[in-house]
């Protein structure tokens, strides 16, 4: 087993659902091989860099069925948010999605720890 660290950012440039991250499903083929995955995730880190306040919607995609984490959470002009306060385990192939009311002012940082 190996547990590895990332961090993963993303600059919501559109206010359409974007990908933040997605937990890597097995694959023996693969070279080097993708081993059974699950994720812990430690944060999410949510920055307004606009004068404007704004608001965030973060999702969990699985399969078919999307689950929210947040609905149309406010993030204060300049400044910014942890959008939750406890760890949350993800399983191989669950999408961390967010999606911004307007275009251009939040930033999303997450921190995740992946065991395989």
């Amino acid at each position: 087993m190996a547990d590895v660290f990332l961090s993963k950012a993303v600059d919501l440039t559109t206010t359409n659902a974007t990908v933040v991250y997605t937990v890597p499903t097995s694959d023996d083929s693969a070279v080097p091989k993708i081993s059974p995955t699950t994720a812990l995730l430690k944060s999410i880190r949510v920055a307004n860099d606009s004068g404007s306040a704004d608001t965030i919607t973060l999702t969990i995609t699985r399969g078919s069925a999307v689950f929210a984490i947040e609905t149309v959470k406010a993030v204060a002009a300049n400044t910014a948010i942890e959008a939750f306060t406890q760890p949350m385990v993800l399983q191989e192939a669950d999408i961390i999605k967010a999606t911004a009311a307007t275009a251009n002012r939040l930033h999303v940082i997450l921190s995740v720890l992946e065991i395989t």
